[in-house]
């Protein structure tokens, strides 16, 4: 195995939990499509068994996620990184840690994927109780803690209006009272943030975004540096069975060993972009970390680094002038932003997030996270950004 402790995460995205292939040398791990492996005698085997408990093409994938986000648990044959068939699937899993009765305080601004699956699902099927908290606050937090609390699910920045979450001050929070911090990643990818080095307890991605990169595979992605919850995941990563397939473990794999550079031009263009929308006489209101004017602007600052420096990401959310008919015209009227769900690949996308990712979230709590019907999220790409923009000015003329 490549020693990636100590390098870059530049190298790393590379190398990381990564060797060449004992067998033939190849740079590439192998994609395995075994779905059952050999045994000598029963209960002998070479390390694998059947492909939805043990796969070496998710292995690679697995491990390489633990070297980034931070997760050295050596017991664990991936060092704590688990890779599972989409980012819910992930989520799936990861509620599992909590038991019927128990309490979750979740971010009230969360993808409407996350919230359905907490709300409409896991709140009647499991049993368990959900608050939805404004974490932009810690002391919210702790005020909706109970005796029954077990689990923090963090997102930042938050899909779609792109709050902050103070990761150091909520893990400090989770470690007091002995309740468990998990960090969706989703939009910050380990480039730029990674909350298990600032106390969090499992970091969470849809791989399906920036790590894969391509918008060309659906992943989710669960990392931890605890022992015991790198037991109870890999248990129930197997028992469940939500696991990623191995072509797809490949190609988020391969997605991932250009992340750095990627990371780099997104973060580049979306924060001319950003800048030039906040300018437009169009645009009513924007968000994006890497501005001034970001409400939790400071958090952005310490928190989300690129190579050592602020970084503000490659999403940027913006509240037109009008309502209904003007964002339709907007998102109608571009062409290289294309209008389509996801986020976080190489080419740029464009969605209305109350009729499109939040459809699942009720009108009345929508309109209280402010995503309203002249709302527009971008993802930014890694296309020339004066192409970028010249589209947008043209959607917003």
């Amino acid at each position: 195995m490549s020693e990636s402790h100590g390098l870059n995460l530049q190298t790393q995205v590379i190398h990381g939990g990564q060797w060449p292939d004992p067998n033939t040398g190849a740079v590439m791990p192998p994609v395995s499509f075994s779905s059952t492996y050999v045994q000598q005698s029963p209960g002998v085997h070479k390390g694998f068994e059947y492909s939805r408990s043990h796969n070496p093409t998710r292995y690679a994938l697995e491990r390489c996620m633990a070297a980034l986000e931070g997760g050295k648990v050596d017991k664990d044959v991936t060092h704590g990184g688990f890779a599972f068939a989409s980012g819910l699937a992930a989520m799936g899993t990861c509620l599992e840690l909590v038991y019927s009765g128990d309490h979750i305080i979740a971010m009230d601004d969360l993808y409407g994927g996350s919230y359905r699956l907490m709300s409409r699902v896991r709140e009647r099927s499991q049993g368990i109780k959900i608050s939805y908290v404004d974490m932009t606050d810690p002391a919210r937090v702790e005020a909706a803690i109970t005796d029954r609390t077990k689990l923090i699910w963090v997102e930042t920045p938050t899909n779609p209006t792109l709050k902050l979450v103070d990761l150091p001050a909520l893990a400090a929070i989770g470690r007091k009272r002995d309740i468990i911090t998990v960090c969706d990643n989703t939009f910050a990818s380990p480039m730029l943030q990674r909350p298990i080095e600032l106390g969090f307890d499992i970091a969470m991605h849809s791989a399906t975004k920036y790590l894969g990169g391509h918008s060309d595979a659906v992943g989710g992605i669960l990392v931890t540096n605890r022992a015991d919850l790198a037991e109870k995941l890999r248990f129930m990563q197997n028992a469940i069975g939500s696991i990623l397939g191995p072509m797809d473990s490949y190609l988020v794999l391969r997605g991932i060993k250009t992340l750095a550079i990627r990371m780099e031009r997104h973060c580049r263009n979306a924060a001319e972009i950003a800048r030039r929308l906040e300018a437009h006489p169009s645009v009513e209101r924007i968000v994006y970390p890497g501005l001034p004017s970001h409400p939790q602007h400071a958090i952005a600052q310490k928190q989300m680094r690129l190579n050592g420096e602020p970084a503000g990401g490659g999403m940027i959310t913006i509240w037109l002038k009008g309502g209904l008919n003007e964002s339709r015209r907007f998102l109608e009227r571009v062409h290289l932003f294309s209008l389509a769900e996801s986020l976080g690949g190489v080419e740029s996308l464009i969605e209305h997030p109350a009729i499109m990712t939040h459809a699942s979230v009720p009108p009345e709590k929508r309109k209280t996270l402010g995503i309203d019907d002249n709302l527009c999220r971008l993802s930014v790409g890694i296309e020339n950004v004066e192409d970028l923009w010249h589209d947008l000015e043209h959607g917003l003329s």
